[in-house]
């Protein structure tokens, strides 16, 4: 009975379809599942929506993950904040962000995905201006930095909208793909952030600009977002609230252990590329940076562009060897890592200790793609051991669950610098997180194993 109404629904979705555009660029009729409409008008509106969805979710990686560099740029520019407070301005950011995720997951079917798009990076210009305000007096007070270092979540927050708008405009056997670029390219704006700031930074500081260029030389490319989000993106009618499927989700006792799992890869990854630059310039401060002419290079962007490289393919193992082996392996060489650099601390080997962090960087970019492949096919497998026979229904649980997990996850932005935070505070080094780090995930690397490896009956008898 399920299959031929499942035939019967893909039969009737090869009748055509006549779009209708209405002012404001809405689209009424938009269906990507059929298969005549998405080769000849679907593909290439989802296309173009892509592109500019990726290029602003970028800039709102970017924008999250400011502070990250600007935090070890502050005493050169008179700042004298203690590394307590430094880990603050480098956690809040996360804390603000994640929570972000949650509501801007619902302004899409609210006020349409071009429209939230635009909205979104406009509202990037207002921690970038502040920061570029803030950081060029050194007598701001601590508590007006950590307002304002927060201000920065509204790039994390970015994510979700995206991502929510951009799984209505492909077919089910593309989202994967659409959604793997977008977060990908959202993901590499930490990089980039890392990467060019300094260099800015140190190029025009003797004309007297400097510091405050870290926020000031991005808003020209928001207001580009934003003018690309306005003239050639789209609001499709299509898209709808569905607060049912966010409720059924949050019910479902596997939602919270994906996104436990999930706080282990997708937030190592946020939280470690937030304090890698400051654990560089702590730890092994003559090779934190290199000196190319009047440029400075800092060595720590290499963190996050490795992780944002492997998320791709995190998911691509999944598919091919199962989304639970692929999230094994990755946590068993992130605990490798961890307790690599804990050894590498006691030796003082920098090139030991960048090694370490990259395969760190590397596995947590694996297990962000793999974890977040896993998450369709657990309610999907759940749907299935409960003979729940309605499609649609499992469907949009399973995209609500994507939305709320990637939201929960990010909070492991918050908790990275917050444990470093507390080691230094309590020994004077870094050693107990790294150990707990390491523990961690090994934890869920039996999780993972138990609920997920071994085939149960409450998931259908397979192996995720």
């Amino acid at each position: 009975m399920v299959i031929s109404s499942v035939a019967a629904s893909q039969h009737q979705r090869t009748q055509p379809i006549v779009l209708t555009r209405r002012p404001g660029r809405w689209i009424d009729g938009f269906d990507p599942e059929n298969s005549d409409f998405w080769r000849t008008e679907g593909r290439p509106i989802a296309r173009r929506n892509l592109g500019w969805s990726i290029y602003a979710e970028f800039l709102g990686f970017i924008v999250w993950q400011l502070w990250s560099v600007v935090v070890v740029l502050l005493p050169a520019a008179g700042f004298t904040f203690t590394s307590a407070e430094t880990f603050w301005l480098l956690s809040v950011p996360s804390l603000l962000g994640a929570t972000l995720r949650f509501p801007y997951t619902f302004m899409v079917p609210r006020f349409g995905g071009r429209n939230w798009t635009i909205v979104s990076a406009l509202l990037l210009l207002i921690p970038a201006s502040l920061l570029a305000v803030v950081v060029g007096n050194p007598e701001t007070p601590f508590w007006l930095m950590l307002v304002i270092a927060g201000l920065a979540g509204f790039g994390g927050g970015n994510f979700a909208s995206s991502m929510a708008n951009i799984t209505y405009f492909f077919p089910q056997r593309e989202k994967g793909w659409a959604l793997g670029l977008n977060a990908a390219g959202g993901n590499l704006g930490t990089s980039v952030a890392q990467f060019f700031v300094p260099i800015v930074v140190s190029v025009t500081a003797g004309i007297g600009l400097g510091l405050p260029l870290a926020g000031w030389m991005w808003v020209p490319f928001i207001l580009v977002a934003a003018w690309g989000a306005w003239r050639f993106m789209d609001n499709l009618s299509s898209a709808k609230a569905d607060l049912a499927g966010s409720a059924a989700a949050l019910r479902e006792g596997h939602l919270w252990l994906l996104s436990l799992l999930y706080v282990g890869t997708f937030g190592s990854f946020i939280g470690f590329s937030s304090v890698f630059p400051k654990l560089l310039v702590d730890e092994f401060p003559e090779f934190a940076a290199v000196h190319v002419g009047a440029a400075v290079v800092s060595l720590a962007f290499l963190g996050a562009l490795v992780g944002s490289l492997f998320r791709p393919l995190g998911g691509r193992l999944a598919d091919r060897f199962g989304g639970a082996r692929v999230t094994i392996v990755a946590f068993a060489v992130m605990a490798l890592g961890a307790f690599g650099i804990l050894g590498v601390l006691a030796l003082g080997q920098f090139w030991l200790f960048l090694a370490c962090f990259l395969v760190l960087f590397a596995a947590t970019g694996v297990g962000n793609g793999s974890t977040y492949r896993m998450i369709p096919i657990v309610f999907t497998a759940r749907a299935v051991a409960r003979r729940e026979g309605d499609g649609a229904l499992v469907a949009r649980r399973a995209a609500a669950a994507l939305g709320l997990i990637s939201g929960i996850g990010a909070y492991g932005g918050f908790v990275v610098p917050q444990v470093l935070n507390a080691s230094q505070l309590a020994s004077g080094g870094y050693e107990a997180a790294f150990i707990g780090f390491g523990v961690a995930y090994l934890v869920l690397l039996v999780i993972t194993v138990v609920v997920y490896a071994v085939p149960r009956a409450s998931l259908d008898g397979r192996r995720i």
